[in-house]
């Protein structure tokens, strides 16, 4: 019981304490009534015993103490309840004020701290643009873009955080912007004389003249300024790196780069590059060596390439980045890399463009030695990877160069559509006569296989053993299914070569290519059903010597795609490959236009026996001269002065052809003996000569038989000339008359 009291007092000492420093305590000290009560439960613990003791061993009456007893432990224990409470509610009270007391000195305590962090923060900017100050003039870009980079950070620090005045930022930021101009400006100026440019200004850029005047003059260290040591270029271009303006300065470096030295290198075959260097220097000149005609070779252009990159690593581009300390996780680049990433896909481009598409081979057999290009190629991208101006994953022109059996076939294609284009749109009177032995020469195509073969013979001796009973003594002409003797187009028979020719190719090409190429040719001929007849319309619809040679050559073409897919069976697409379905369309084609032009021929037929009076009452001199006028149109009077000026032309100028001698003098003798070397010359000027006769000048030079014109011309030919060129007259019969 002592020790609980203890306990006790020592706890109202405690809240004693605490109350007191609230000040809430009242003029009765709290401890002071603590100790009276431990003292009245002090008294009250000896009545109990005393009690018990008298009850349990001495046995003693004790009916009223035990009340009185009870009464007062109740009583005691009602006034220990209040205090409790008391304390309680009081305790509670005051630990609440000083919560609030300490959230507000708190916050107080983080503005002041903010404040102060603010403070310490323009104190680190001002000491920074005080370091680049002074570094700047010693020209230690590199540390003065540090400490600029430094200044932005704090600035960008500050900006974003509350508390500060708008106008003292502002100020400060504008300070930090001329600053960042002022060293940018400097760079510009070193930069520009570390990489010095001339180029033709009166010249094409781009052409081999521009290329062997360009220069690029490039230099590692520039020179002391009074005791300043000058700068190096991989200080200037990292500074510019820090700064953030490293890749549009190389974009800019990079785009003169591409225009005046890559891209002709690319185009001109005979332009070689050729590096000058001195001490921490190197001047870069070019010059023309050989043809500039053609393409030149993706091993070429590598080599030159490759020698002017290598060039701007030895003396520019092969260092690395430094960074500032304050940086962290920074990647380890090197200023290659970044040259590299400004310009590798306009090279790329260029190279694929203006290179590797003309290596393409133009024949499957040539496909097998294209394996140089990509060997080189990729020993290209390697020495650029060596040199980090390109990525490890950059794999363009190599992945261009393996896929050249997918570009040998776009080139293919392209080149025989366009070729079977040319064909379509040249002229179509232009003609060649074809008969049932005519063919399409092709070299031998490969055996099907051992398999097929062995088929085939097996099933040949099969029927042979049954050739002597089935075998019918009549037999059809080799000639039966040949293509009837015509006149077709020249160009038609170039596009059947050129498309069996194509056949030939994709045969002997991957399934890949061969696909692309046979449905290439499927396209010729669809292309001819479309371009032709809309390109030829108006001869077509006009002139009917070219809508017969046009159906001619309709009916040739199908005549040849009827077998044309069976004549490449084994090699082509598993034996699937065919053009029957195309034959319908081109009969049509060939037939419909030979019958608009036949009716148009039959049209003006009619209308011109129309005026014959539908060739009743012939026995009528006058019906019978227009009904034979209409049949037979004889040639008109301006017609045959046509003619004639057309002769006269002829006559005229046509001896001038032989001037064998310098002097027109001395080529007379020659060109008065033209009927020696042209021996139907007399013939012709007697045509001309008979165009604008009369009919009495006509029979004078016939005289019976003996004149010039009976040299030229027989009796037959003068009398059908008369006739077309004189109505028929009593004077006309009696000039027929006379010539014999």
């Amino acid at each position: 019981m002592a020790e609980k009291a203890e306990a006790e007092a020592r706890s109202a000492s405690l809240v004693e304490a605490v109350l007191a420093c609230s000040g809430r305590l009242e003029k009765e000290g709290l401890s002071g009534r603590i100790s009276r009560l431990s003292c009245r439960v002090e008294e009250l613990k000896d009545d109990v015993c005393s009690m018990v003791n008298k009850r349990y061993i001495e046995f003693l009456p004790s009916m009223q103490s035990a009340k009185d007893l009870e009464s007062q432990v109740e009583e005691l224990s009602g006034s220990i309840d209040q205090l409790k409470s008391r304390i309680e509610m009081e305790v509670q009270h005051d630990l609440n004020v000083a919560i609030a007391e300490f959230s507000e000195l708190k916050q107080q305590l983080e503005r002041d701290t903010l404040v102060l962090t603010g403070l310490k923060q323009l104190q680190e900017f001002e000491t920074a643009l005080k370091q680049f100050n002074a570094l700047l003039p010693q020209k230690k870009y590199v540390s003065a873009a540090c400490h600029l980079n430094k200044a932005q950070r704090i600035l960008k620090t500050l900006e974003s955080r509350r508390g500060f005045e708008l106008k003292i930022l502002k100020a400060l930021r504008r300070e930090l912007t001329m600053q960042t101009q002022n060293i940018i400006y400097l760079l510009g100026q070193e930069w520009q004389q570390m990489a010095v440019w001339k180029v033709p200004q009166s010249k094409e850029a781009g052409s081999l003249e521009s290329a062997m005047e360009t220069e690029l003059h490039l230099c590692k260290v520039l020179s002391k300024e009074d005791v300043v040591p000058g700068p190096t270029v991989a200080s200037v271009l990292q500074a510019f790196a820090i700064l953030d303006e490293l890749r549009l300065k190389f974009r800019h470096f990079g785009q003169l780069l591409l225009k005046y030295i890559l891209k002709p290198l690319i185009s001109h075959p005979s332009l070689q590059p050729l590096p000058e260097e001195h001490p921490d220097a190197v001047t870069l000149r070019f010059r023309s060596v050989g043809s500039n005609l053609g393409h030149p070779s993706p091993v070429e252009v590598f080599a030159r390439i490759k020698l002017v990159l290598e060039v701007l690593h030895k003396y520019h581009l092969g260092v690395p980045l430094e960074h500032c300390a304050e940086e962290e996780n920074s990647s380890n680049l090197v200023l290659a890399e970044v040259l590299g990433d400004t310009i590798w896909k306009d090279i790329s481009d260029c190279l694929i463009r203006d290179c590797l598409v003309h290596s393409i081979p133009n024949n499957s057999s040539k496909l097998g030695q294209y394996i140089e290009v990509i060997k080189a190629t990729e020993e290209f991208e390697k020495a650029l990877k060596d040199m980090r101006f390109l990525k490890e994953d950059a794999t363009d022109l190599l992945t261009y160069a393996r896929n050249v059996n997918c570009h040998f076939a776009n080139k293919k294609c392209q080149d025989v559509i366009v070729a079977a284009r040319n064909l379509m749109t040249s002229e179509i009177h232009n003609t060649v006569k074809v008969t049932p032995d005519s063919s399409v020469i092709l070299p031998k195509m490969p055996d099907p296989g051992a398999g097929d073969q062995l088929k085939v013979q097996k099933v040949s001796e099969a029927l042979d053993k049954q050739a002597t009973n089935l075998e019918n003594e009549k037999r059809l002409s080799r000639h039966t299914f040949s293509f009837p003797a015509c006149r077709i187009s020249e160009s038609v028979q170039k596009l059947m070569v050129l498309a069996y020719q194509t056949l030939q190719e994709a045969s002997a090409s991957t399934d890949q290519c061969c696909i692309q190429l046979f449905y290439s040719v499927r396209n010729i001929f669809h292309l001819f059903y479309d371009v032709v007849p809309m390109y030829h319309k108006e001869n077509l619809q006009k002139l009917p010597q070219l809508a017969a040679i046009h159906h001619n050559n309709c009916m040739y073409i199908a005549h040849h795609l009827l077998t044309l897919g069976h004549q490449f069976r084994g090699h082509l697409m598993d034996g699937i490959a065919t053009f029957v379905d195309l034959v319908p369309g081109f009969r049509k084609l060939g037939t419909e236009c030979f019958l608009a032009q036949m009716r148009v021929q039959k049209e003006e037929l009619l209308e011109r026996l129309s005026s014959a009076r539908d060739l009743s009452s012939v026995d009528d001199d006058d019906n019978y001269s227009a009904a034979n006028k209409a049949v037979r149109q004889d040639i008109s009077a301006e017609n045959a002065d046509r003619l004639h000026m057309l002769c006269q032309t002829m006559v005229d100028e046509g001896p001038l052809v032989f001037m064998p001698l310098p002097e027109e003098k001395q080529n007379r003798p020659f060109q008065e003996e033209v009927p020696v070397y042209v021996l139907k010359w007399m013939t012709f000027k007697e045509l001309m000569l008979v165009l604008q006769a009369s009919l009495q000048v006509i029979v004078d030079r016939w005289a019976d038989g003996k004149g010039p014109l009976a040299a030229a011309f027989s009796a037959g030919e003068v009398k059908n000339l008369i006739r077309a060129l004189f109505q028929n007259t009593e004077r006309r019969a009696a000039a027929l008359a006379r010539i014999k």
